[in-house]
């Protein structure tokens, strides 16, 4: 019986490496046969073709390289899980399908919670061009991945684990120093930071950085803090009133939060039911809001977590990242922005 070739599965995919070894030539010789940017003879593109048909590597896209094309379509991995926020997150999707359609490319959407399988098929079919990542967890898997495949990868999140990668992403350590530095300057000696149900400092990314951030810049300026989450798997109106009276009796005068809309309104209405007032008592800055802090009960000054520039510059760089000048590893930070709303004042006494 015929020896069959070795079959590749989604996470077990035929590097260009091998297929390199299988041929007997260098990794850049597969490289230039595929991308066609130099020649090669005849018999050792026989051979490289036969080592892409025999181990399977990424056939769809071989011969799209080699007849140099591409497929204008980008992949957006988005696990959706069920305690993501949504809103937030499809305000993602949107920016980065809209910053995609400007440059002639269409996204390809995938939303599986075991996230690595849908990119990994993508991948090894050469369905798409590049692929962007949402949702980044600190230990993501997607890390991993991306590091073993040839499709351009972008992120758009900092894993812990982020050597040799290409991650965009808002300077939540900068946002967060910012806040700080806004209700300082402003002469409290005591606030709180109001934040994320406490899944979100285990399974996500940017709310254990601003946390960090908030900490360490409070330190910093010799004041004092403490923190609070919202609730435990999901944000609770209940627990995040209760939050907020803690850190305002333990003598807060300044409250930054970082969650969504409806904590943000939990935290309003229980500074008015203690008989407060912003910013005349109690001082408040919305941390990477991702939504409008100028309709809540009580407009608030917000450091806003944009999708748009994220995502324009995710997009711009999976593009570059499929030419010559392609993007070098390494994190693209988005400088924070402050909105003044006037929800922040001198504490009392201090005036």
């Amino acid at each position: 019986m015929a020896q069959q070739p070795p079959r590749t599965t989604e996470y077990a995919m035929v590097k260009i490496n091998e297929v390199a070894a299988a041929a007997g030539v260098s990794i850049s010789t597969v490289s230039y046969a595929l991308s066609g940017k130099r020649p090669v003879s005849t018999e050792t593109r026989k051979r490289i073709e036969k080592a892409v048909r025999d181990l399977g590597y990424s056939p769809n896209a071989g011969a799209r390289m080699l007849a140099g094309s591409r497929t204008h379509i980008f992949a957006l991995t988005e696990p959706l899980r069920r305690d993501s926020h949504a809103p937030t997150h499809m305000s993602f999707v949107l920016a980065t399908a809209v910053a995609a359609r400007r440059n002639d490319y269409d996204i390809l959407l995938l939303t599986e919670e075991q996230a690595s399988a849908g990119m990994a098929r993508v991948a090894s079919s050469g369905l798409v061009d590049a692929i962007l990542v949402l949702d980044v967890a600190p230990d993501d898997e997607r890390v991993a991945l991306a590091r073993s495949i040839e499709t351009p990868t972008i992120f758009v999140g900092v894993p812990d684990d982020h050597e040799g990668l290409v991650c965009v992403d808002l300077d939540f350590e900068a946002a967060a120093a910012l806040a700080v530095d806004r209700v300082v300057d402003a002469g409290h000696r005591s606030i709180g930071l109001v934040g994320q149900p406490q899944v979100a400092y285990e399974k996500s990314n940017f709310p254990p950085r601003v946390r960090r951030a908030f900490e360490r810049r409070a330190a910093e300026r010799g004041i004092q803090f403490d923190f609070r989450v919202s609730g435990d798997r999901m944000s609770s109106i209940e627990v995040t009133r209760q939050a907020a009276r803690s850190l305002v009796d333990n003598g807060a005068t300044a409250l930054l939060v970082h969650a969504a809309d409806d904590v943000h309104n939990a935290v309003i209405a229980e500074v008015v039911e203690l008989g407060l007032s912003v910013p005349r008592d109690v001082s408040l800055v919305s941390v990477a809001a991702s939504f409008d802090t100028s309709v809540l009960p009580i407009p608030v000054d917000v450091i806003p977590l944009l999708p748009e520039p994220s995502c324009d510059l995710a997009v711009d760089l999976a593009v570059r990242s499929l030419t010559p000048e392609r993007p070098t590893p390494g994190l693209h930070l988005i400088p924070p922005v402050y909105y003044d709303r006037k929800s922040v004042a001198a504490p009392p006494g201090a005036r």
